[in-house]
């Protein structure tokens, strides 16, 4: 059985994390990865605080595998959902967007593992000033909200490594067994797939938005929105809208005003590819089936071992 740091801080067999991804990531998915042998995520971040609530109950119900809620800290109802994870014993928490002091002591005496998500050496090391459990250092090759600085993840994780001696997750472009154990030679201890885990046959989007990105080509996703909060998009007719604004120099203003709200419910949960926002990665241009969350995790770890032989070899 393979054993580090994150198997045994997560009580995992796998060192696969699945991504916490608005819209896409309800209990289905997170249990069916947990399930595998992987770390599930429940992603809070589009559910209001009863639908958490039933997510984590139902989570619980279909895995006695340890599993975790994504929470971004921006959310408006953050005290009730840190209420909802305390309430369920929850055994681990991914945060984001935000300052990881504020609650990251609250939920330690709860016994919750806290981990916070990056994309930067400084923000790494306030990370672990914190006090976190382990950092996800997510490159600019990501899908959804993604890192002003634009850092790749091929530049990120060894910078970050050398900076910090807690557990990391490598995130961003991460679709392959290949991947991983890139990630792995650069010192991660894990890695977050996200982008691979929207085309599971357990993700709640939309099966338009899985046959956009098992049709997208290299080249059909942008970085925007950076006045506002940075997102890697999936090209469509809202997308060209957004580049049009930006081309007769659009205020901040105007922007949120294209943005409006629930856009990317309409996108990836409700299914409109012309208005919606599609959050999505880079590795989009890979990723060319539907298939069970399981059968990934088993994918990956399987090309993972096979890889890491053959360059045992050379």
């Amino acid at each position: 059985m393979f054993k580090n740091r994150i198997t045994d801080l997560f009580q995992i067999q796998y060192p696969i994390i699945q991504a916490g991804m608005i819209w896409c990531s309800g209990w289905e998915l997170a249990s069916a990865v947990s399930n595998a042998g992987g770390l599930g995520i429940i992603g809070a971040g589009s559910m209001y605080p009863q639908v958490l609530d039933e997510h984590i109950i139902k989570c619980k119900n279909a895995t006695n595998k340890n599993f975790a809620v994504n929470l971004p800290l921006l959310y408006p109802d953050i005290d009730k959902h840190i209420e909802t994870i305390i309430k369920h014993q929850v055994p681990i928490v991914f945060t984001s967007a935000g300052n990881p002091k504020t609650w990251t002591s609250i939920l330690q005496k709860e016994n919750i593992k806290v981990v916070h998500v990056v994309s930067s050496v400084k923000f790494a090391l306030k990370c672990q000033d914190a006090g976190v459990d382990a950092i996800v250092a997510e490159g600019f090759e990501a899908g959804g909200h993604n890192g002003r600085e634009e850092t790749t993840t091929l530049c990120l994780i060894p910078a970050v490594r050398n900076a910090i001696n807690i557990p990391l997750i490598a995130a961003g472009g991460i679709a392959s067994g290949r991947a991983m154990l890139a990630c792995f030679a650069l010192g991660a201890d894990a890695v977050q797939v996200g982008s691979r885990f929207v085309t599971s046959k357990e993700s709640s989007a939309h099966e338009n938005f899985k046959n956009a990105i098992i049709q997208a080509n290299e080249g059909d996703t942008q970085l925007t929105l950076k006045e506002l909060t940075p997102v890697r998009l999936l090209k469509n007719d809202f997308y060209k809208q957004l580049q049009n604004a930006y081309e007769q120099c659009a205020s901040k203003e105007e922007l949120e005003k294209i943005l409006g709200r629930a856009r990317a419910k309409k996108g990836m949960f409700e299914g409109d590819m012309t208005d919606g926002e599609l959050e999505i990665g880079q590795v989009s241009a890979y990723i060319d089936e539907v298939k069970g969350a399981g059968e990934i995790v088993k994918e990956i770890w399987e090309e993972f071992l096979d890889v890491k032989k053959s360059l045992s070899l050379l």
